[in-house]
């Protein structure tokens, strides 16, 4: 193999030829982990606890066009099988975000990319948050390596113009958001869908008719935990959303549904909490892996994951990760 370029650094040369190297849409990533949206804040909270920029990227917590107070105290529960949490998608909104955050995020974690999560009440609030993102970051060619590589679509929120219902689960409204969405950037479009659809497969096939360039899977699944002592519901909210080592086969079953609807790279999320945790998601079809509950946890486990992927990789012999994405044999 011959010596990196003088244009190209060492760590550049190191990445390019990485086993855990994956692309999506013309941006590559150093390797498949990155933390799933909301449990690394705005990167920044993380960055003395955890080296980031060692992972393959994160996903912000929600930007909503406005400020969100969320839901009330308690927010977040642990049981024996995970974490329920309702947090309510709180947020300081478009403007704060883009006055106090995107500054940051742009400036630090070079090799980590950087995807934003948005929610929204309403259809259009998704493209109005993008285009304030947009509109920060500045006319002119897309820099995905310090910038931000894209964004993430949260449509398991709801739509308070169709009474509260999922905006995955319209396929006309789902249709509607991506276009948008896909009309205002050239950067990456995401979208998140919820393990509860009826027909994840399905949507996933109106993200990609919508131009969405991959899909993340999945979200979390509705639960309710109680404290027998107090008859009450654990959560101030009362339900709450269900993550942990339970959501793993769920997310996984999506991600191998979805694979053989689409050819859209996967975001694969759920239970991961190790290296094979993260091989089934690739096995069944995903591109990138988030990790979730487990970093919050531990927020240096990430590392630890990529580290054991690498180490997996030279013990198996496999050169590029992206020869097992999507590679499970199913039983005859």
């Amino acid at each position: 193999m011959s010596a990196p370029s003088t244009s190209m650094t060492t760590t550049d040369f190191a990445v390019a030829t990485s086993p855990l190297r994956v692309e999506i849409g013309g941006v590559a990533f150093q390797n498949p982990i990155l933390l799933a949206s909301g449990t690394a804040g705005f990167g920044r909270e993380l960055d003395e606890v955890a080296d980031l920029d060692t992972l393959g990227g994160l996903v912000t917590k929600a930007v909503s066009v406005e400020e969100r107070a969320g839901n009330p105290r308690m927010r977040v529960g642990e049981f024996p099988g995970g974490m329920i949490n309702a947090v309510g998608l709180a947020n300081p909104g478009l403007e704060k975000v883009k006055a106090d955050y995107l500054p940051w995020l742009t400036a630090h974690l070079p090799h980590a990319r950087k995807l934003i999560n948005v929610v929204g009440k309403a259809t259009d609030d998704f493209a109005t948050v993008i285009m304030g993102i947009e509109e920060a970051l500045g006319v002119g060619p897309v820099d995905h390596s310090g910038a931000i590589a894209g964004y993430e679509l949260n449509v398991s929120c709801p739509n308070v113009k169709k009474g509260g219902m999922e905006f995955g689960a319209d396929p006309e409204v789902l249709e509607s958001v991506v276009r948008q969405a896909r009309a205002v950037t050239r950067r990456l479009v995401f979208v998140k869908l919820s393990p509860t659809l009826p027909d994840v497969a399905g949507a996933a096939r109106v993200c990609a008719d919508s131009g969405a360039d991959a899909v993340t899977l999945v979200n979390t699944l509705p639960g309710l935990v109680i404290d027998v002592a107090k008859r009450r519901p654990a959560l101030g909210f009362g339900t709450g959303g269900v993550s942990g080592p339970g959501l793993l086969p769920i997310g996984v079953l999506a991600t191998w549904k979805v694979r053989q609807a689409v050819s859209l790279p996967i975001m694969g999320v759920g239970g991961v909490g190790s290296a094979e945790d993260a091989l089934q998601y690739i096995i069944a079809g995903a591109t990138l892996v988030g990790i979730g509950t487990a970093a919050m946890r531990d927020p240096r486990r990430p590392e630890k994951i990529v580290r054991e992927l690498r180490a997996w990789c030279d013990r198996e012999r496999v050169s590029a990760i992206t020869d097992l994405v999507g590679m499970l044999e199913w039983p005859a």
